[in-house]
Order: C-alpha cells, then sequence, then structure tokens
C-alpha cells in the first residue's frame, strides 16, 4: 500500500513538472511516442507504456544508448505500444533512479536500461516498483552485488547469492560474450593484411576488456595462421571515459602518424570520435563497436570503417518486449543471460559482425566470415572471456594502461 501511494504521489508531482528535454541537454523526459502514425506496419496494440533510460550518454550516441532507443522505438511502434525516453540530469546513480521514478509516474510498466551503470536502479527501484518489468542490458550479476553488498564486496558474485539484492520478479538481466565479436574483429583485420592495430577502450570496464582482451586474442589467431605471428603489434589503452576530446585525440594522433597503426578498434561509446579525428588526417581506419557504426564514422571520409564488432542489442529488445506482450514474462523473470554464439547464421548471433559493411577482401571474404561463426558456434574454436590479465599471446602487445 505505501509503495502505491508513493507511485501515486510521485505521479501527481512529476505531471506537473516532466517536459520535453531541451537544449540543456537536463532530462525530464525526452521524447514520448505512441503508435498510430505507422499505419499498415501497426499490429494489434498493446496496454505495454515502454520507457527507456539512456546512461552516461544520450541517444544520438551512435552506440548503445542509440541503438537501444531506435530498437524500442520502432518496436512500439509496430506493436501500438506508448514509448517515452528519459535522459538522466547528470551522471549517478540518484539521476539515474530518479529518472526511473519519473517514468513510472509517468505510466511506464515496461522499463529498458541499458548499461551496466543501471546496477543500482536494479537494485532499489525494481523493489520500489514491483509491479514495472525492468529489462536491464549489460548489467551482470557482479554488477548488481557490488551495488547490492556495498562495502565489503570481494568482486567475486559467486560468493554471493545475487538474487538476495534485487526483485528477481520483475528483473531481466543480459550481458553479451563481446570476447566473441572483439575476437572476430581482431582476425579480420589481420586477415585483410594490417598488421599494426591499435585498442582505444573507454573506461576500463569488464564489457570493454572483454572487447578488447578477444580482441587481441583475435589477432594472435590470425597472425599464427598467417605465419607472421613477429610482425604483428598492438597499441593498448583505456581512455577513462566513454567519450572523445582533445588530450585522446592527441594519444590517437601520435599513434597514428608517428608509431603508424593503421587500424583502431575504438570501443567505448562516443570516444571514437578522437580515433576518427586522427584516423582522417593520415588515412587510418578504425573499427566500431555495439552497432554497425560505419554509417556514422564514414560521414567524415569513404571507407574508414573497416569493421564493427556488434552486440545484438536490437535482437534482445525485440525479443523480450514480444515475449512482454505474449505473456511470456516468466521465461525471463530472474534471468541474467550470458549472450552469444546461437547459429552457424551470422546474423542469428547476439555478437557479430556486420555483412553489409564489412570492407571484405582477398584474405578475409564474406565466406571467410561464415566459416569463422561456423567454427565459434560448434566450440571449435574457443575465445577466452578472463579478463583478469591480458591474454597470452604471440604478438606483441604494448598496453599503455589508462589515458585518464
Amino acid at each position: 500500500m505505501k509503495k502505491r501511494l508513493l507511485a501515486m504521489m510521485l505521479a501527481v508531482v512529476m505531471a506537473f513538472s516532466l517536459s520535453a528535454c531541451g537544449a540543456d541537454g537536463k532530462s525530464k523526459p525526452a521524447g514520448n511516442e505512441t503508435a498510430g502514425s505507422q499505419g499498415e506496419s501497426q499490429e494489434e496494440s498493446t496496454d505495454m507504456n515502454i520507457a527507456m533510460i539512456t546512461d552516461s550518454g544520450d541517444i544520438t550516441d551512435q552506440s548503445f544508448n542509440q541503438t537501444t532507443y531506435e530498437s524500442c522505438k520502432a518496436w512500439a511502434e509496430a506493436n501500438g505500444a506508448t514509448f517515452t525516453y528519459y535522459k538522466p540530469d547528470s551522471d549517478s546513480d540518484e539521476a539515474r533512479n530518479a529518472s526511473v521514478d519519473q517514468a513510472v509516474a509517468g505510466g511506464a510498466n515496461v522499463i529498458v536500461m541499458p548499461g551496466y551503470m543501471f546496477a543500482a536502479a536494479v537494485v532499489s527501484q525494481s523493489k520500489l516498483y514491483p509491479d514495472v518489468k525492468f529489462v536491464a542490458l549489460d548489467v551482470s550479476a557482479g554488477d548488481i552485488c557490488e551495488k547490492g553488498v556495498g562495502e565489503g564486496y570481494d568482486y567475486n558474485p559467486a560468493n554471493w547469492n545475487v538474487a538476495d539484492y534485487y526483485n528477481t520478479d520483475n528483473v531481466y538481466c543480459c550481458t553479451y560474450q563481446e570476447e566473441i565479436s572483439g575476437y572476430m574483429a581482431g582476425y579480420a583485420a589481420v586477415k585483410l593484411g594490417y598488421k599494426h592495430l591499435g585498442f582505444l577502450g573507454g573506461m576500463s570496464v569488464p564489457a570493454v576488456t572483454r572487447f578488447g582482451y578477444g580482441y587481441v586474442q583475435g589477432i594472435d589467431a590470425a597472425a599464427k595462421e598467417l605465419g607472421i605471428e613477429g610482425e604483428v603489434e598492438v597499441e593498448y589503452v583505456c581512455g577513462g571515459q566513454f567519450y572523445g576530446d582533445a588530450d585522446i585525440t592527441a594519444a590517437m594522433d601520435t599513434w597514428y602518424g608517428t608509431k603508424n597503426v593503421e587500424v583502431v578498434f575504438a570501443c567505448g561509446g562516443g570516444i571514437f570520435t578522437s580515433a576518427v579525428e586522427a584516423a582522417v588526417k593520415v588515412d587510418g581506419k578504425v573499427i566500431g563497436v555495439d552497432s554497425d557504426q560505419a554509417p556514422v564514422i564514414d560521414q567524415n571520409k569513404e571507407g574508414l570503417t573497416v569493421t564493427s564488432a556488434m552486440k545484438g542489442l536490437a535482437a534482445t529488445v525485440n525479443t523480450v518486449l514480444s515475449d512482454i506482450k505474449a505473456g511470456n514474462w516468466s521465461n525471463y523473470a530472474g534471468k541474467i543471460d550470458n549472450l552469444g554464439m546461437v547459429s552457424d547464421n551470422p546474423e542469428e548471433n547476439f555478437v557479430q559482425l556486420p555483412i553489409g559493411s564489412t570492407q571484405w577482401g582477398d584474405g578475409f571474404t564474406e565466406d571467410d566470415y561464415r566459416a569463422l561463426v561456423k567454427a565459434l558456434h560448434s566450440g571449435e574454436i574457443k575465445v577466452s572471456n578472463d579478463i583478469t590479465a591480458m591474454p597470452s599471446v604471440s604478438v606483441k602487445v604494448t598496453d599503455y594502461g589508462s589515458i585518464k
């Protein structure tokens, strides 16, 4: 009863304060779109009221937030659902929790939250709003335990019962096997002839590290197959943030311009802008992340993007929302899935390279990619997800730590 009363009070208060996101980027609800204008493509309507909340970025990051937003919006338009997105006022747990409050006050009964930063919301808000279904993308048991246990957490979720720290009845979490798509990107790059490669991560959180360590493993595997281990070199660094700036661009200028790095895997939201800015000066190349980033990266220079190490965010959103609509929430409640290879068909997997925009060549064709996917799916090729230390490889790897 107290929880219902709180929600009602929030609804009254927020009704007077909600307004569309303005030029200052402050959050408040940033969009409210209800299906109905899509006409022929609209299916039978649903009473689902979907909210998506951004993490520290926004829906124009050409990465995690934007892909999630576009997928939620498209699904809502096709299924007659109400959809709104919210951008928190600041990069903090408190601001993200406040956006959940806003979403519930606005009538949301399904809230999609992309990124590990929402672990605190999973812990607190799932208990506060038991009638709301929470879909937390890229939130792991370790993320939840860190926020739930607090001081004294030993960063080994196996030592804790994660279900003690959130309401499992109304939360679905999933993570992705980033190491596999990172592996595919690194393998492809070396097969395509690149021998001096770089990895520019955002913050050194587990997902970014899995991408990076998988990338190094793929580079090493391809170099061994070609017998050129001694000729291949990898520069490795994290920016310490998920956006590019002058300092990070300067570091990339050194890589591309002085060290003669040929291609950089830019892995961390908007941090790709610094790699792109430096690459275009010397005809370098870039590898995108999370989604197919070629459309935005190649606006800076045609053919700039070699490939993108993708996560199946759209597939996850579409599958889960469709099952909620069909009344199958019980298939998801309380689960923390680790999504990866499910098929020999590349486009059915939750980790993949984009077939349409990858720069295929004689050294690595689309058929070669399909063979690689088959070997990964069957287990013939195994990629380690251990992030406790840089993988032991034959190629030279120079780890610079973090720029900031």
